[in-house]
């Protein structure tokens, strides 16, 4: 069985070659940072969720928890459990019914829930180990990623400048 090791999210960056939006995930010794490139309404929904704006009606990841927690589902934990061909997977464990069953979803859509959901997200050794990352405790001062807690002005102008086709071009 492979280890894994818990990370929380730091917050959302943007690429600075594509301007393509990168969640962060940093363990909480703040050793490793992970980042992973995703698509642009699943920023929008993380980001949603870390700065506690609620929407009058629900988002997809808003009617998840809503569905979960009408139907008396508990969402136990995200995994991200594989990277093949720079393409990250991951499962969400949940309990119904006395059941635990892992679901297939994407680490951008997994990690909106989990956020939501208040439960703990886990990233696999071999993940760490092959994904792009930075080795926090090697990274030069003052060379951090910027996240949207320090720069919300330059995601707001790109949020605003994006036309609906735009959307598309992002894959997660």
């Amino acid at each position: 069985m492979p280890g894994f090791l818990e990370m929380k999210v730091a917050g959302i960056a943007l690429d600075p070659s594509s301007n393509a939006p990168i969640v962060v995930l940093k363990d909480s010794e703040g050793k490793y940072v992970l980042p992973i490139w995703i698509g642009i309404m699943e920023a929008s929904a993380i980001a949603a969720s870390l700065e506690g704006v609620r929407y009058s009606r629900p988002m997809t990841h808003d009617l998840f928890k809503s569905l979960a927690d009408t139907l008396g589902v508990k969402v136990v934990k995200i995994e991200v459990v594989d990277i093949r061909d720079n393409v990250f997977y991951a499962l969400i464990t949940v309990e119904y019914n006395g059941a635990t069953l892992a679901i297939d979803a994407r680490p951008s859509d997994a990690i909106a829930i989990a956020l939501r959901m208040n439960c703990s997200i886990f990233v696999a050794d071999s993940v760490v180990k092959e994904a792009i990352r930075v080795d926090a405790s090697k990274e030069p001062a003052g060379k951090g990623m910027v996240g949207f807690e320090q720069d919300k002005e330059k995601l707001k102008e790109i949020l605003e400048k994006m036309s609906p086709e735009d959307f598309g071009k992002f894959k997660a």
